[in-house]
């Protein structure tokens, strides 16, 4: 028994409560950045925007897809998105000083059908004040993603530039509505080398996609261009000039010359 004298939670602690979103909000200010930082580099993203100049996103910039009434698809750092999910545009915030202008930049990396080196916008707001995107002018108005069959997982991106001032861009414009990969194409070091002097990128969040059905809409219905298809060709097994007298050889040598089709070669 235990002595009346002794307090229970002498013995038995009591349990400590940790605000787990205290915790998180201090590791997204602090050590989050740099984490981040490290994945993008991993995954190549500062090589193919900025030519391998790097910048810490500082600004945490969260994006959101709804997927029906109840549920979101979040966007992090390299998360898997179907182009379905993605269609319509999504829901962005960040925290923004009153008064602060922003550009918000969405790109694919990977899905340029003719130049290895470009990318197709996909989404630009720019002259945002503080954290209202819709109050933003938006230069080339929302395209959903449509990664080619075949051609495996694109990079999608999420840039986010603080600018100084007003900064024009009626250059950069592209008309509404636009349905042209020819006038899509862009490259984010280009754009931000233009316009470098007036703003400093600050936040950052990409996922990857691949080729499902809504694709086909996308090609067929908004780009009205029949969809491309990208497949493996295997080559042919090679079998190196039949020797006459196979010295040495196993006695399945021969079944690498048989006239059938029927593979038999290195199966028993």
């Amino acid at each position: 028994m235990l002595s009346p004298s002794v307090p229970c939670n002498a013995l038995f602690p009591l349990a400590v409560l940790i605000p787990l979103e205290d915790v998180k909000a201090e590791w997204e200010r602090t050590s989050g950045p740099y984490h981040m930082l490290r994945i993008a580099e991993h995954y190549g993203l500062y090589r193919d925007l900025f030519d391998e100049a790097m910048f810490v996103p500082r600004v945490l910039l969260r994006v959101e897809y709804d997927s029906d009434e109840e549920y979101v698809v979040p966007v992090y750092y390299g998360n898997l998105v179907t182009p379905t999910e993605a269609f319509n545009p999504p829901r962005v915030t960040y925290e923004a000083e009153e008064g602060s202008l922003w550009t918000l930049l969405f790109t694919n990396l990977d899905g340029h059908l003719c130049d290895p080196n470009g990318e197709y916008v996909q989404w630009l707001v720019t002259n945002i004040p503080g954290n209202k995107i819709e109050s933003g002018k938006e230069i080339c108005h929302y395209f959903p993603p449509f990664p080619a069959r075949g051609t495996g997982y694109h990079r999608y991106v999420f840039l986010l530039f603080k600018q100084t001032q007003p900064i024009d861009f009626t250059d950069d414009t592209r008309p509404t509505p636009c349905h042209s990969l020819k006038m899509r194409t862009f490259r984010t070091f280009d754009f931000y080398k233009k316009h470098q002097s007036d703003m400093t990128p600050a936040g950052l969040a990409f996922f990857q996609c691949q080729w499902d059905d809504s694709v086909t809409h996308v090609f067929h219905q908004l780009l009205n261009m029949k969809e491309p298809a990208f497949d493996f060709v295997r080559p042919p097994v090679y079998h190196p000039p039949q020797k006459k007298f196979p010295h040495l050889q196993p006695l399945r040598y021969l079944d690498r010359y048989r006239d059938s089709d029927e593979p038999t070669y290195g199966i028993y």
